[in-house]
């Protein structure tokens, strides 16, 4: 069975100011080697560019003794004298730090720090948020790795690297022809999908429709999956590079939107029923009877919206479409 820390001896306090790395290395103590650094989401979501309040990147981290000897390091009270995070992007091009991260490691301030000691197979762990740390403000894939210090941020060439993490941060889920963050016009509130059943997201996106409010349309949609249920445009979309993929998608909402491709999706009802819903943990379908008026009668048709669930949020992410018998226009 895991265990977990021992003991935590007295804090002390150094000056922050970035000093020429020490002599000292992880070879000079046989303890460190053993030291294991490893890295994973905590809470995880949908990740977006942007704000880091409203949507931070929860990094859990975890330090383990995987030797026989009693491992030793510091940890400051403020991680950021303590760990670093790099990431790069599918072109291996390095994202930039944070302001935050600048000014904290180029000032001069005391920083507090305990001495943390681990016994073999014990471990210690916090929470950390990457947003803090890494600028990211494009949608994309992302490889995310954590430099640990166990002699502080002041000595840089002394560090245990964690194995890389897969980070995908997502397009906001923005009006599909707008840069603009979506939002609603009744509270001026940025617009959030909601833990909601099945059936309720099919019937708030057709509700969106009818009112053509594009914003809350989009919202529990699966746009990425939407776009591939064409073979061709599957294909394109998986051979191109994260910019053209965005380029991607933004055309695909803009399409959408003009009525150009995929007519059953955005077609409009004057009403509807929710017939069935069925799901488990993860998926499930929702039957909707929909009709809509041409002008000598009536059509009915049967739509299987396929849904699943990521993070507590379902997303529509297919559907199948059955024309139904005809009514004659009262």
């Amino acid at each position: 069975m895991k265990r977990t820390l021992i003991a935590i001896l007295t804090g002390f306090t150094l000056f922050a100011h970035i000093a020429t790395a020490q002599n000292s290395s992880i070879s000079e103590n046989a303890s460190l080697k053993n030291a294991e650094v490893s890295i994973q989401f905590y809470n995880r979501t949908m990740y977006y560019p942007g704000n880091s309040e409203s949507n931070p990147i929860y990094v859990h981290v975890t330090v383990r003794n995987q030797g026989p000897d009693t491992l030793r390091f510091k940890l400051a009270d403020d991680r950021m004298f303590s760990v670093d995070f790099k990431a790069v992007n599918l072109k291996n091009a390095k994202l930039p730090e944070t302001q935050l991260l600048q000014q904290k490691r180029s000032t001069s301030q005391t920083v507090y720090f305990r001495e943390i000691t681990l016994e073999p197979e014990e471990e210690y762990s916090f929470t950390e948020n990457l947003k803090n740390y890494i600028e990211i403000t494009d949608p994309s894939i992302y490889y995310v790795v954590l430099n640990f210090y166990p002699e502080l941020y002041r000595d840089q060439n002394n560090y245990i690297s964690s194995k890389r993490l897969t980070l995908e941060v997502r397009p906001s889920p923005a009006a599909a022809a707008s840069t603009s963050i979506a939002i609603q016009s009744d509270t001026s509130a940025i617009l959030q999908a909601e833990e909601i059943s099945p059936d309720k997201v099919v019937e708030q996106t057709i509700i969106a429709r009818q009112q053509n409010f594009w914003d809350q349309y989009f919202l529990y949609m699966d746009l990425e999956e939407m776009l591939k249920r064409n073979p061709s445009r599957s294909r394109r979309y998986n051979s191109a590079g994260a910019d053209s993929r965005n380029e991607m998608l933004r055309e695909f909402k803009a399409d959408l939107m003009q009525n150009r491709i995929d007519y059953d999706i955005v077609a409009v009802p004057y009403r509807f029923q929710i017939e069935n819903t069925t799901y488990n943990q993860t998926k499930g379908t929702v039957t909707v009877l929909e009709w809509f008026k041409n002008n000598t009668y009536i059509e009915k048709k049967r739509y299987v919206y396929y849904v699943r669930q990521r993070d507590g949020i379902w997303q529509i992410y297919n559907y199948d479409v059955v024309n139904l018998e005809s009514e004659a226009l009262d």
